[in-house]
């Protein structure tokens, strides 16, 4: 394919400035998903917390005695969101990224302040707290009016280093083509070129036919947004790294948005299919009700895939990791036996979520596409 430069002025047309435009508004779609994924802490509503005073008598008396390593605690730390990055060590002696946190109280207005006031859940703020699933809830429990989050999650801060990410490449990749028509690409951009092109060729083409390009741009942002977070996610260089894609709540908003493109742009053949399906008359009170609950199951599918696939193998590399540490609290020389085997199993399985975050990317953006062209395809095809 790079041997071949009469086939590039067909890709400079996909990257020349006029379509940058289309591909910049496309990755407005990744910005509103960061937008809709600050509803993953929306609304609480005096829930019991876990950072309450009382609590914290208990976590100061205890401070001397070493902790015992609770290995479903340190996985669902990493799977979960968190309004702080964590980085190394454990309770007050933990290192990490204190985040910007952003409430919404009718009584009090817009409020802001850092997480690090938080003390990782030991300590109540301006009569918020951090409760065991580490939403921000009232210290008085009886208070039960409505906390909206807007906070720069973990996550959220991950999704916004990803676009960032993807905002230098594709502009730089366009810059570059515009300034070297006719060339072959070179460094980064030369890997990057046969990924956009098999997603346009044997994905958006090849699934949705001669109306592929108008979808091209959102297709290519969905893929390369699953991607990037899948790998950032895996990354030794991100500390504690954040588990994007493996958030149901993001999951959720990608399968909304391939929903609202499927539906909103399918044409009257789709909707006959569904509504007057060429069956027999008597077949409609079968039929109809099934053809409505696939309109409805195709994206919730794609919203549990990817979600699961994702946190099930960050959960299979933390759980051999800890056998390390489960081990060795039985006896040290069992965590040093046990160390090689288990460093073994994580690596591969590391190397094995290399593979998966290519895939599952792949695999939801193919999907898209061939929802679309369920929804597009005209009667004669």
């Amino acid at each position: 394919m790079m041997g071949h430069p009469k086939k590039m002025p067909d890709f400079i047309t996909l990257f020349n400035m006029s379509s940058v435009r289309k591909t910049l508004v496309a990755f407005v779609f990744s910005a509103f998903l960061i937008v809709l994924t600050f509803a993953n802490h929306s609304i609480s509503e005096g829930e019991i917390a876990s950072g309450h005073p009382e609590a914290t008598h208990e976590a100061s008396a205890s401070h001397d005695k070493p902790a015992k390593y609770d290995p479903g605690k340190m996985i669902m730390d990493h799977v979960t969101d968190a309004h702080d990055w964590h980085l190394f060590g454990e309770g007050h002696e933990a290192v990490s990224i204190s985040l910007p946190v952003i409430l919404y109280v009718k009584s009090k207005g817009l409020i802001t302040f850092i997480s690090s006031n938080f003390q990782h859940g030991h300590a109540a703020y301006d009569g918020f707290i951090l409760n065991e699933k580490g939403s921000i809830v009232w210290e008085d429990k009886a208070n039960t009016e409505a906390i909206y989050d807007f906070s720069i999650t973990k996550n959220v801060l991950a999704m916004m280093l990803a676009v960032l990410v993807l905002m230098i490449i594709t502009i730089g990749m366009a810059r570059s083509y515009s300034k070297r028509q006719g060339k072959a690409p070179k460094g980064f951009h030369n890997l990057v070129e046969p990924l956009i092109l098999f997603i346009r060729d044997d994905v958006a083409r090849a699934s949705i036919g001669h109306k592929a390009d108008k979808y091209l741009p959102m297709l290519l942002s969905i893929f390369f947004f699953i991607f990037v977070n899948n790998i950032f996610g895996l990354i030794p260089i991100f500390p504690g790294g954040a588990n994007v894609t493996g958030n149901i709540a993001v999951t959720m908003v990608l399968a909304v948005i391939v929903f609202l493109t499927v539906n909103l742009n399918a044409n009257k053949y789709y909707w006959k299919h569904i509504f007057v399906p060429d069956v027999p008359v008597w077949m409609y009170i079968i039929i109809i009700p099934i053809e409505i609950l696939g309109v409805v199951l195709k994206p919730f599918v794609l919203m549990l895939r990817l979600f699961a696939n994702i946190t099930a193998g960050h959960i299979i590399i933390l759980g051999f990791f800890s056998l390390i540490f489960i081990f060795g609290a039985m006896k040290p020389g069992l965590g040093f036996a046990v160390s090689p085997l288990s460093v073994a199993f994580t690596v591969f399985m590391s190397l094995l979520e290399l593979l998966v975050a290519f895939l599952q990317a792949f695999v939801f953006t193919l999907l898209s596409a061939i929802y679309i062209g369920m929804a597009v395809e005209e009667h004669h095809h």
